[in-house]
């Protein structure tokens, strides 16, 4: 059980949730099922989405995990067909699956400062770049192309987006990961155009800055001290901390209610501990 920061009620609506093998999507499948929702959690990682719905279906709750890969059509299809089989036919559809790869990523923030032996902007791999992209772009784009149709059929549904502060700033170094959340945020607008006339509505969470197990060697030292990078972070974060996984439930839940938020759609909502609003000075 989480503790909860509203509780919506979504007793009988299908949830359906890529990535929900990692942190945040796996507290947003969470969140979702403590609300009555019959939940779909997806992800590549097989093991972690049956582990989650284990554990969710033996405290009461209703929770199936499926394999999928978000990048492969055929895949997402059967996954679909299982799912209505399941549980019924999507109500909200989360597109949480995402990420960086080392490939795409350089390894200094500025050029003037490439020492040899390093990875420059002129060495970023183009096979890494098109995955980042497509991981994350067509990562939202081909769910939503299996999933919306249920809504479009019921002329009523939610589809949720996960851009990212990346997308408003680019951050140094990960040049193709802030440049496919920013086409996220633009995705989300015009999904929510697309879609008007059918009763589904489209928006995005941008989270701010968190720790997780695939980015903690990179902000804390081992002795638990900030890195350069993790200081430069909270330095420019006015609240000088982090954002926790938990601390974007109480927006998701909101946004994906009919009721609540009922004329909210096409927007991008930052949710970073006020890192957008600072300037520096």
């Amino acid at each position: 059980m989480i503790d909860l920061p509203l509780k919506v009620d979504y007793t009988g609506k299908v949830v359906v949730i890529t990535g929900a093998g990692g942190l945040i999507c796996g507290a947003m499948a969470r969140a979702f099922a403590q609300c009555g929702a019959k939940v779909a959690a997806l992800d590549l990682n097989e093991e972690a989405v049956l582990k989650l719905a284990e554990e969710l279906t033996a405290e009461g709750f209703i929770c199936k995990g499926y394999k999928a890969n978000v990048l492969d059509p055929q895949t997402l299809k059967a996954v679909h067909e299982q799912v209505v089989a399941d549980l019924g036919k999507c109500d909200i559809l989360v597109n949480g699956a995402g990420g960086n790869n080392p490939r795409a990523t350089t390894d200094n923030e500025y050029q003037h400062e490439h020492k040899e032996g390093g990875k420059s902007f002129f060495d970023l791999d183009a096979d890494g770049v098109d995955f980042v992209f497509k991981l994350n772009f067509q990562g939202a784009l081909l769910p939503t192309q299996a999933f919306a149709v249920d809504m479009v059929e019921k002329q009523a549904g939610c589809i949720l987006n996960i851009s990212s502060m990346n997308a408003y700033t680019p951050l140094t170094k990960i040049p193709a990961y802030s440049a496919a959340k920013a086409g996220i945020s633009n995705f989300t607008q015009w999904l929510a155009t697309h879609f008007a006339g059918t009763g589904i509505r489209c928006n995005a969470i941008a989270p701010g800055f968190l720790v997780s197990s695939q980015n903690r060697g990179l902000l804390f030292n081992a002795d638990g001290t900030p890195t350069a990078r993790s200081a430069k972070i909270l330095n420019g974060t006015p609240t000088h901390r982090y954002v926790d996984a938990s601390e974007l439930l109480g927006a998701t839940l909101f946004l994906c209610d009919d009721r609540s938020a009922s004329a909210v759609t096409g927007v991008v909502m930052p949710i970073d501990a006020g890192f957008s609003a600072y300037c520096g000075v």
